[in-house]
C-alpha cells in the first residue's frame, strides 16, 4: 500500500511538472475575428486592453483604447473590408497570439497580428499589428 501510495505521488509530481495539468489555454473570442470580417472598430474595441500596442502601416505606437478606436475606424473607412481570413492561431497559458489576412474591396490584402493576453480574467487584445503583404 505504501508503494502504492508512493507511486501516485510521484506521477502527480512529473504531471505537474511537466505542464500536464498546466493551466488552461483560453480561446481568442471569436467576435474579434467577426468584427474584422465586416470593419467594426467598436465591436473590435470591445476586446482591447484599456492600453493597445497598435501599428498599422506606418503608425505605431501604444494607444488608449479610444484612440485606437478612431484610428482603426479612419482604417477601415479608407479600406473597406471584403474579409478576414484566420491562419494561424496559438500560444501558450496567459498568452494567445493568431495570424490572418484582410482582404479590401479594392483587392489589397494585409496581414493582420493580434497578441491577447488574460487581464482581470478576460482575454484582451494587447497588441495589434496591420501590415502591407
Amino acid at each position: 500500500m505504501k508503494v502504492l501510495k508512493k507511486i501516485t505521488v510521484l506521477l502527480f509530481a512529473f504531471a505537474f511538472s511537466t505542464g500536464i495539468y498546466a493551466l488552461p489555454i483560453f480561446d481568442i473570442p471569436p467576435k474579434i475575428f467577426d468584427a474584422m470580417k465586416v470593419g467594426n472598430s467598436i465591436e473590435l474595441t470591445k476586446y482591447f486592453n484599456t492600453t493597445v500596442e497598435l501599428v498599422i502601416l506606418d503608425k505605431e505606437d501604444v494607444y488608449s483604447k479610444q484612440q485606437a478606436e478612431q484610428i482603426l475606424k479612419n482604417f477601415f473607412e479608407k479600406n473597406k473590408v471584403k474579409n478576414f481570413t484566420l491562419l494561424h492561431q496559438g500560444g501558450k497559458s496567459g498568452a494567445q497570439y493568431a495570424i490572418g489576412n484582410l482582404e479590401t474591396e479594392d483587392g489589397k490584402t494585409y496581414r493582420v497580428y493580434f497578441l491577447v493576453k488574460e487581464s482581470g480574467g478576460k482575454p484582451l487584445v494587447h497588441q495589434m499589428r496591420i501590415e502591407k503583404e
